[in-house]
């Protein structure tokens, strides 16, 4: 559910536009507040986790989330419905770390562990691909407001199964880390509102450069605080080992890109190729159906072939390949020029998303299972919410730069669709960079792979 709540109001983001009377930078926010304070606020939510019981803190967080679905499905302004997904955001950053958590002390590393994981990458990151077709179902046949209502029926029945079959974690005393949870939320707040500032008003400009400032500021004071905290949200020793650290690095430049390229390629399937909300969110079954199968192979059989490295530089290529060819295909929109780069990105996230989501959970103390399960959801929530802010900021100034240079003689319509088209397929250019860099970083991974995470 919560993944798929960062994807699902892709394809209705026109009809919210229609309806709320949202542009270009209000469609970013109505994404960003829903992956700002599930990225900012997950440390948090782990940590409670730890100290509470996990089984109690994912109840909470599910109970909140399908409050906020409620409210945003009922949202009559674009502030409002930003507002829901913030708290929607919150509830996910409550849930999310729980799950993770729970699924590592419950399985032992190597094969069992790495199977598991599988099946969690296969849910997840599935989740995001389904999430764009159910969003189109929903948005065609009923109202966009059900991509929103959706979550309220199927949150209930998660609600009732969880508190019938999870059993309960031990909790542990301790002390919440209030001060680092709020210095790294409003941190990277500063950031993402700096980059998407930027994008309308310049780099220049006065409240750009501030935003820049305080978000340097906070961070900076974050690690400060965590380096002194008794008991940090994050425990900056889960950074000491290199192989974890790049697995960190190498998931938000992947998930940047990725959500990047759903981010752009909804948008340009329904305002410039004539896509409906149902067409355009069943283009993108292909990703789910390359997820499912990689996440498997890659699960069983490539990681103990060639090993967890080789794997992920093997992913991240066929994966950058595919967003590349992409960025080329607006102007031919025969469906197999799309369906098939699209079914290739599936295969290469499901073939990094495994080893690298194990890299990241290699060797970590029990204690410190939901701060590390935190810190993976963290790496992908932050990375989707920058990635997206970056790549509005570069679609902007492309924008820019198209329209001063297009030649005379169009009309308005058609000189606002080349605009459009040619500044996406820059932006789907930045987010395939985005993705090699995964390549670059995992590449640097410990040699000795299989025994470094535990395959």
């Amino acid at each position: 559910m919560v993944v798929l709540d960062a994807s699902i109001v892709n394809v209705a983001l026109p009809d919210m536009a229609r309806s709320l009377g949202l542009g270009q930078t209000g469609l970013s926010w109505v994404m960003n507040a829903y992956t700002l304070a599930f990225g900012g606020l997950l440390l948090l939510g782990a940590r409670a986790g730890d100290l509470l019981g996990r089984r109690r803190v994912f109840l909470a967080g599910m109970s909140v989330f399908v409050a906020a679905s409620f409210a945003g499905g009922l949202a009559s302004t674009g502030e409002l419905l930003i507002a829901a997904r913030a708290v929607q955001g919150l509830g996910a950053a409550l849930a999310a770390p729980a799950v993770l958590a729970m699924l590592t002390i419950s399985t032992p590393e190597g094969r069992e562990r790495t199977r598991a994981l599988g099946l969690f990458t296969a849910v997840s990151i599935g989740g995001a691909a389904i999430g764009l077709v159910a969003g189109g179902m929903l948005t065609q046949w009923v109202s966009w407001r059900w991509v929103m209502f959706v979550n309220v029926p199927i949150g209930l029945a998660v609600i009732v199964m969880a508190a019938l079959v999870l059993p309960e974690t031990p909790r542990h005393r301790g002390r919440v880390d209030v001060a680092g949870a709020i210095t790294s939320t409003l941190g990277m707040t500063a950031l993402v509102y700096g980059f998407v500032h930027a994008a309308d008003a310049g780099w220049s400009d006065t409240v750009t450069l501030a935003s820049f400032t305080a978000a340097l500021v906070l961070l900076a004071t974050f690690v400060l605080v965590e380096r002194v905290a008794a008991a940090p949200i994050t425990p900056l020793s889960l950074f000491a080992d290199r192989t974890r650290s790049a697995a960190y690095l190498g998931r938000m430049f992947l998930v940047a890109g990725m959500m990047g390229m759903f981010f752009f390629m909804t948008q340009l399937l329904q305002t410039e190729i004539g896509y409906g909300p149902l067409k355009a969110g069943l283009a993108f079954l292909p990703v789910t159906v390359g997820v499912l199968i990689s996440s498997q192979v890659a699960a069983r059989r490539l990681v103990e072939a060639i090993g967890p490295r080789a794997t992920m530089v093997l992913g991240s290529l066929v994966s950058a390949s595919s967003v590349f060819w992409l960025s080329h295909t607006s102007s031919a929109p025969a469906y197999w020029t799309i369906g098939v780069p699209l079914f290739l990105m599936g295969l290469g996230n499901g073939t990094v998303f495994v080893p690298i989501t194990g890299a990241a959970l290699q060797g970590v103390e029990p204690r410190h299972a939901g701060a590390a399960a935190g810190l993976v959801n963290v790496a992908q929530q932050v990375s989707s919410t920058l990635g997206l802010a970056v790549l509005v900021t570069v679609f902007s100034a492309a924008s820019r730069h198209v329209a001063a240079a297009g030649p005379a003689g169009r009309d308005a319509a058609e000189q606002a669709q080349h605009v459009f088209v040619s500044a996406a397929d820059t932006a789907l250019l930045v987010a395939a960079g985005f993705i090699l860099l995964t390549a670059l970083v995992a590449s640097t991974m410990h040699r000795d792979g299989k025994r470094s995470i535990g395959v």
